[in-house]
C-alpha cells in the first residue's frame, strides 16, 4: 500500500507541469496557425511567427519551473540559473543566436532596405531575395545566393541602390595629346546613347603619361544596373572608335614595322554588328536576379493586399457616415470591387508562395 501511495502521490505532483507542457505545446501551435492564417498574404509571416515562438517558449520554461513538485529553495536557484544563463546570452549576443535575434529587429525597424533591392556590405553585393530574423539572403551578379547573418549586416555599412535612380559610371585614361573637349563631346555621346539621363564628366586624375576621365549619369530603372554597366563602357568605346580616337596606353609600343599612318581600332563587320544588336535585346538580370524579382514581386503584391484591406476600411466609414441613397449605392459597388480585387490577389499571392516552396 504504501508502494502505491508514494507512486499515487509522485504522479499527482507532475500532473500540474504536464497540464503546462501540453497547454505551452497547444498554445505555441495555435499561435502559428494563426499567425499563418492571420498573416498569410502579408509580408514578415516567417518573422513574426519566429519571435512569437521563441517568447512562449520562454515563458512556458518559466511556468513550468514554477510548477515543478521542489521546493521553494531549489527552485529559486532553477529561475536564478535560468537568469544567469539569458543574461550571460544577451551579455555575449554580439556573437551569438540572440544577437543575430536583436539585429533582426533592428532592421526591421529602421527598414532601410527591403526584398528586391540593389544592397552592397562589405566585399558582397547583390539583390536581397529572402529577409528572417536571423539572417537575410542576397542574390549576386553570378545568380548565386549568398545568406548573411543579421549582425554582420548591423555592424558593417550597407550602400542601398535607391529604387528612384543611381549613378552609373566609367572612368577611361586617354593621353595628353587629345583635346579634353572632344573626349568629354565623346564621352556625353556615349552616356546618351547608353540613355542615362543628365550626364556629366570628370576629370579624376593627371597622371605622368595620361588623364583620367569619368562619365557619369543618372539611371532611374535600376533593375537594369548591370546592364547599363556594361552598356556605357561598350558605347565609350564605339563612341572614340568611330571619332578615331585611340584608346591605348601612351607608353604603347609595338616592334612590327607597320604603316605610319596605321590605328589601332578594329573593324566591325556584319556578324558583329548583328551580335550587337541581338546582345541588346537580351536582359540578363531576367536570368541573374529571378529569386530576387520573384520576392520583390511578392512583397509588393503583400503591401498591396493591405492597401486594399485600409481602402475597404476607409469605404466602410464612409458608409456609416452617409444617408444619401445613390451615394450608398455607389459606395457598396466600389467596396465590392475592392474586396474581388482582393480576393483575386490573394489568390495570386498564394500561388506564387506555392511555386516558391516547390
Amino acid at each position: 500500500m504504501e508502494i502505491l501511495k508514494s507512486l499515487y502521490e509522485n504522479i499527482f505532483s507532475i500532473i500540474p507541469v504536464s497540464l503546462i507542457l501540453v497547454l505551452s505545446v497547444l498554445v505555441i501551435i495555435a499561435t502559428r496557425y494563426f499567425i499563418d492564417r492571420r498573416f498569410k498574404n502579408r509580408p514578415g509571416r516567417p518573422f513574426r511567427r519566429q519571435v512569437f515562438t521563441i517568447v512562449f517558449s520562454f515563458v512556458a520554461l518559466l511556468l513550468i519551473v514554477l510548477a515543478m513538485p521542489i521546493n521553494d529553495s531549489s527552485r529559486g536557484q532553477l529561475l536564478s540559473l535560468i537568469g544567469i544563463i539569458f543574461s550571460a546570452a544577451i551579455a555575449l549576443s554580439s556573437t551569438t543566436f540572440v544577437g543575430n535575434a536583436f539585429a533582426g529587429m533592428m532592421l526591421r525597424a529602421v527598414r532601410s532596405f527591403r526584398s528586391g533591392d540593389f544592397i552592397k556590405v562589405g566585399d558582397y553585393f547583390g539583390r536581397v531575395s529572402e529577409r528572417g530574423l536571423f539572417h537575410i539572403e542576397i542574390q549576386t551578379e553570378d545568380r548565386d545566393l549568398i545568406t548573411m547573418p543579421n549582425l554582420f549586416i548591423v555592424t558593417n555599412p550597407v550602400r542601398v541602390t535607391r529604387s528612384s535612380g543611381t549613378i552609373v559610371s566609367a572612368e577611361v585614361s586617354l593621353g595628353y595629346d587629345i583635346s579634353r573637349l572632344t573626349i568629354e563631346k565623346l564621352l556625353l555621346e556615349a552616356a546618351k546613347i547608353s540613355e542615362l539621363e543628365e550626364p556629366f564628366v570628370h576629370v579624376i586624375n593627371l597622371n605622368d603619361f595620361s588623364v583620367t576621365y569619368r562619365i557619369s549619369g543618372l539611371l532611374k530603372e535600376v533593375k537594369q544596373l548591370i546592364s547599363v554597366r556594361s552598356r556605357l563602357r561598350e558605347n565609350i568605346l564605339d563612341s572614340m572608335h568611330k571619332s578615331g580616337v585611340e584608346i591605348v596606353s601612351p607608353t604603347f609600343m609595338n616592334t612590327r614595322a607597320l604603316n605610319e599612318k596605321k590605328t589601332f581600332i578594329p573593324s566591325r563587320s556584319t556578324s558583329e554588328i548583328r551580335a550587337e544588336h541581338e546582345k541588346e535585346k537580351a536582359a540578363p538580370e531576367n536570368i541573374v536576379f529571378d529569386k530576387a524579382d520573384q520576392a520583390e514581386t511578392l512583397e509588393n503584391m503583400r503591401r498591396r493586399y493591405e492597401a486594399l484591406g485600409d481602402e475597404i476600411t476607409a469605404v466602410k466609414e464612409r458608409q456609416k457616415e452617409t444617408n444619401e441613397e445613390t451615394k450608398l449605392d455607389e459606395l457598396k459597388l466600389h467596396k465590392e470591387w475592392l474586396e474581388h480585387r482582393r480576393t483575386k490577389l490573394a489568390e495570386i499571392i498564394r500561388k506564387k508562395e506555392n511555386e516558391e516552396k516547390d
